[in-house]
């Protein structure tokens, strides 16, 4: 009963289907690619009722896989009631108007898959917005293509009344000038949340606090990690893109370095071009990070493929050249075999919590510039230096007795102003007294 309730739940249900073919390249289905799929409809509230993978050297102009194997999930989605059919590939705007027109149902590709995916997790207005831009720009070039409705002309026909005849225009250029005017307008916020972006971001530069960007790809434990590590509380479910917004805390590391870390959106396999650019003023937190955090889900038979494609994206947001620490997360799942070693990776499991703290001890290696807390014993004639104290350094306390004592934690450009005061200081050495 249980089970019956749960199917009835579910918005539609959906026959998957994918082209394999050397064409295609990167774009090309297989086992892997519709499984992953199948849990995208997941996701989006769907069902899967059938799969059916195509193999062809190269794809049908028309129908994209062939007249005779549209029959086949016709029959497919009659047998099994299905209300669309969703390819794991991308589709042109015609080859949708005819798959659609063949199948007798609604039929969508895994890009608009995964755009309505991202607009029901949207949560925030940044988030949103991003959504919206990439909506728009995965709709403008499918105008002519997905409604044939929008070729008819207005003011033209005799038809109208008297004064709207002239020239006229196409209800689809209508609605694409429409389009173009809520992209520009989309853009222009976005600007604006990346002005604020980068004054959030010169003002940590000023405090020197490190930025550390969780990345990874989608359902790998990134929201889990980062609610480990801080108590965050985000949801962190079993399923991918569960969590789109970007959350960002501050985190203390070890005594000598607080950091702020945020979770950033997950990545996967053919990631809509879309999404990627209209995302940029979030992911673009990605390049002026001091350390990345690759989660790695160990426990997926795939997961080398998809840290491939992680990389593959990172490199593409001109983000490689920022120290990578590789998280190889779910180690309680996955046998030992898998994990690898290395100076720069780590194996946790950020749902028992085990390595979590080696990962915050390789954090604190990673960036460790030198900070030390220090005890600064300042004569009341220089008590000047306090002033810069406050502004340059960690300041915990300070006490008035025979000399002024700060207590503080201190970078080695603070300390080299004021090491003549510090306790502990040797000057032949250049470092502490233990």
């Amino acid at each position: 009963m249980e089970q019956t309730t749960l199917q009835e739940e579910k918005r539609d249900y959906a026959v998957l289907v994918g082209l394999r073919s050397p064409v295609l390249g990167d774009d090309s289905a297989d086992e892997e690619s519709l499984a992953e799929l199948s849990a995208l409809v997941d996701t989006a509230g769907g069902q899967a009722v059938g799969m059916i993978l195509q193999s062809r050297d190269k794809p049908d102009p028309h129908s994209f896989i062939g007249e005779g194997k549209v029959e086949e999930v016709r029959r497919m989605v009659q047998d099994e009631k299905a209300t669309m059919v969703i390819f794991d590939n991308d589709l042109s705007p015609s080859q949708l108007r005819v798959l659609t027109e063949m199948t007798g149902v609604q039929v969508l590709d895994r890009s608009g898959l995964i755009l309505d995916i991202f607009a029901q997790r949207a949560r925030t207005r940044e988030g949103r917005l991003q959504v919206e831009l990439a909506q728009y720009q995965y709709l403008l070039p499918r105008l002519i293509g997905m409604w044939t409705h929008l070729e008819r002309q207005g003011g033209t026909s005799g038809k109208g009344p008297i004064g709207s005849k002239g020239p006229g225009e196409t209800q689809l250029e209508t609605d694409r000038r429409h389009i173009h005017r809520k992209i520009d307008k989309l853009k222009a916020e976005l600007e604006e949340v990346r002005r604020v972006r980068c004054t959030q971001r010169q003002r940590r530069m000023k405090n020197e606090i490190p930025v550390v960007a969780i990345v990874g790809y989608t359902n790998a434990g990134k929201s889990t990690l980062l609610n480990a590590i801080t108590g965050a509380g985000i949801p962190a479910n079993n399923r991918l893109f569960d969590t789109l917004d970007t959350t960002t805390r501050l985190l203390t590391v070890s005594d000598t370095l607080d950091v702020v870390i945020s979770d950033t959106v997950g990545f996967i396999r053919k990631l809509p071009h879309q999404l990627v650019e209209a995302f940029k003023a979030t992911l673009e937190e990605l390049e002026y990070a001091d350390l990345l955090l690759h989660v790695i889900d160990v426990s997926n038979p795939q997961w080398q493929q998809q840290a491939a494609i992680v990389e593959s994206l990172i490199r593409e947001l001109k983000a490689d050249h920022i120290p990578c620490l590789r998280v190889y997360n779910k180690c309680d799942l996955a046998f030992s075999g898998q994990r690898s070693a290395g100076e720069d990776t780590v194996s946790i499991s950020a749902k028992t919590g085990e390595g979590v703290p080696e990962l915050l001890a390789c954090i604190d290696k990673k960036l460790d510039k030198g900070t030390r807390r220090v005890t600064i014993h300042l004569p009341y004639d220089k008590a000047g230096l306090l002033d810069g104290l406050y502004r340059e350094a960690r300041v915990e306390s300070v006490e008035y007795a025979a000399t002024i004592d700060v207590a503080a934690v201190c970078t080695p450009k603070v300390l080299g102003q004021v090491k003549d005061y510090v306790e502990g200081w040797r000057e032949e050495k250049e470092d502490w007294e233990l």
